[in-house]
């Protein structure tokens, strides 16, 4: 058998192989774009999902200050501007997506400390029937399900990247405070979460629309 026949032989053999390499590669190409989009669907609805809650908390935590405000007796308004060592930073930071999204889960994080905090204080200051009372936890658990659903949305678009820490992680929370500064770090708390809120609206917003 000469070397010719030898090579068409040889061809012929490969060119099946060939084929089923290349059937093989075009499906693993295609099975990687439909897990792609799957998660990134599941990232958009997370992300849609925790806007809309996004904005509910928000909106409970402006009729939650107004409660406030309402049970603390003679508080000036000015009170609740003042700088409270200890408190978080309100404005998201990053550039990429990414970046956004888990600054956007550890500001949440962050706060919650901070709100046991107040709870656990004017727990001790008002009445059990207490509006405050009965609005508060439910800000508190709103804002655990904001942080959840975030933390889906991170986990689905960007499965690669380190997983955000549970919530509750370690803060630095203020020292023991007498009555008059628990009103005054109740009520800062409080309105640095709301801008906190309208800062998550804005972000997760744009995130949206690019996913």
């Amino acid at each position: 058998m000469n070397g010719h026949v030898k090579s068409m032989r040889f061809q012929k053999f490969m060119e099946p192989a060939t084929t089923l390499l290349s059937f093989l590669l075009v499906m693993a190409v295609h099975s990687t774009r439909t897990v792609e989009a799957s998660r990134n669907q599941r990232g958009g609805d997370s992300l849609q999902q925790a806007l809309a809650l996004s904005r509910l908390v928000q909106k409970d935590s402006a009729d939650l200050i107004k409660t406030y405000k309402a049970s603390q007796g003679e508080l000036p308004d000015f009170f609740c501007k003042g700088p409270v060592n200890d408190v978080p930073d309100p404005n998201i930071s990053g550039l990429e997506p990414s970046e956004k999204l888990l600054s956007v889960y550890t500001h949440l994080q962050d706060f919650f400390p901070h709100l046991k905090r107040v709870y656990e204080q004017q727990t001790d200051l008002q009445s059990p029937d207490s509006p405050l009372l009965i609005v508060f936890p439910r800000l508190r658990a709103n804002s655990r399900n904001l942080a959840t659903l975030i933390n889906n949305s991170y986990q689905s678009l960007f499965p690669n990247l380190p997983v955000p820490e549970p919530a509750g992680g370690p803060t630095t929370l203020p020292p023991p405070q007498n009555v008059f500064q628990q009103k005054i770090y109740g009520c800062v708390v409080l309105k640095t979460y709301k801008q906190l809120l309208s800062n998550v609206s804005r972000e997760l917003r744009t995130l949206k629309n690019k996913f």
